[in-house]
């Protein structure tokens, strides 16, 4: 798993990329009451806003971590917001993107590195 200093985490399998938020950013949002993910077919750049997350105390653009085309977005999301709170790094994921450039990778964070990085903050 690999983190984003916007607090977004990838996990890849293939050319797939599994993305969301991670625990820290659940937690800070508080409960997540909404959830609009992405269209499969839709084109995202890394850094573009690519879906919404709102909480009782604030909404949040969640930024792509990798450049690519979503293949799938987290349908349970929409009937299930509060999953993103229960399992954030891992039920509670946004979308599924097929990766256009694998050396993007190469710029997120490990576990350790992102751990590090939540201790500066």
């Amino acid at each position: 798993m690999r983190f984003t200093k916007d607090h977004e985490w990838v996990k890849v399998d293939g050319d797939i990329a599994t993305v969301g938020i991670s625990k820290h950013a659940a937690d800070a949002l508080g409960d997540v009451v909404f959830v609009e993910t992405p269209d499969a077919g839709k084109a995202v750049s890394k850094g573009d806003s690519f879906a919404v997350v709102e909480s009782v105390k604030a909404a949040s653009d969640v930024y792509a971590p990798v450049s690519g085309e979503v293949v799938e977005g987290n349908a349970v999301l929409a009937s299930a917001p509060e999953t993103v709170n229960a399992d954030p790094e891992g039920e509670g994921w946004f979308a599924k993107i097929r990766v256009s450039d694998a050396s993007q990778l190469d710029a997120l964070m490990d576990r350790a590195a992102y751990d590090a990085f939540l201790a500066t903050l």
